[in-house]
Parts: C-alpha cells; structure tokens; sequence
C-alpha cells in the first residue's frame, strides 16, 4: 500500500493552497486599519498637515503602521491599537458638563469610550480637533498621549 503524506489525501496543490490560505489568514502582521478620513476646512488641513511631518514613528513602544486609506489627516501604531484623525468634528460630548477630560504633556483631551471597548481622546481648545483612538489594551493607559502631545502642542494652535 502506498503511504501519501498529504493531509486527507488532498492533492498537492489544494494542500498548498489550504496551506497559503492558514499563512495569510492567520497573519497579524500584514493586518492595516482602516478608517474614515476627515474632510476639514482648509484652515484646519494647514494644521493637520503641520501635525502629520512631526508624528512619532513610534507611540507606547509601537511602530508607526498608518491606516488605509493613506492620508496626511490620520496616522496610526501597531497595526490599529493606536489610531490619530486629524481635522474631526467637534464631538458632541464636549457639551456635557460631566463629560471627562484627561491632561497629557500641556494638551488637553476629552475621553470616551468606543464600541469596541477602548478609549478614544479628542483634543480640547486647539485650532483643529485631534482624535486619537486606542484599542482595549489601554482602556485604563492614556500615556500614549504623552508621546503624541509634543506635536499636537507645536503644529496646532490652542484656541483660548
């Protein structure tokens, strides 16, 4: 009897494909955030586009791995733990008087909780609001702010 030493006595090529398919199904590596782009006036782009020359190419220790599609108004770390929009919406939460705000290196951000479980901070009294969101991992670590305030704090001007 003729032994085969392919898994389920599949053919060679459905078993490299299967196999392919596990590599790149399983991958986290090749994974790329995708969000939504802001679209801003003009006047908030000019900050915005200040703001994306003086990002960090790493935050909390993750690399720098921008968001699809690529633009100068979003950034991003850790293939999506750590997502920057620049040029948001002024969000309606910064209207409740109990809404909650955190300080980090001489910029101020408003804190919410998203869907998926993290938080997502948006920069108060600047020209152009900065929306950064996290992933669950830092659900109670807003020092990754404290990598990004730098460059908030030179390219977008405080608004009092």
């Amino acid at each position: 009897m003729k032994s085969s030493h392919r898994p389920f006595g599949l053919s060679a090529a459905v078993t490299a494909a299967v196999l392919l398919l596990a590599a790149t199904g399983c991958s986290s590596s090749d994974a790329t955030a995708s969000v939504a782009v802001p679209s801003p006036p003009a006047s908030e782009a000019a900050f915005c586009q200040a703001l994306a020359k003086e990002l960090p190419g790493t935050v909390a220790g993750l690399g720098r791995s921008d968001p699809e599609p690529g633009s100068e108004l979003t950034a991003g770390w850790g293939d999506g733990a750590i997502v920057l929009r620049c040029g948001v919406p002024r969000p309606e939460k910064m209207s409740d008087p109990k809404a909650q705000a955190v300080e980090a290196d001489g910029v101020n951000w408003l804190l919410e909780r998203t869907e998926g479980g993290g938080p997502r901070f948006t920069s108060t009294y600047r020209e152009a609001y900065v929306e950064v969101t996290m992933d669950e991992r830092f659900t109670h670590d807003a020092t990754p702010l404290a990598d990004l305030a730098p460059a908030v704090r030179k390219t977008v001007p405080s608004s009092l």
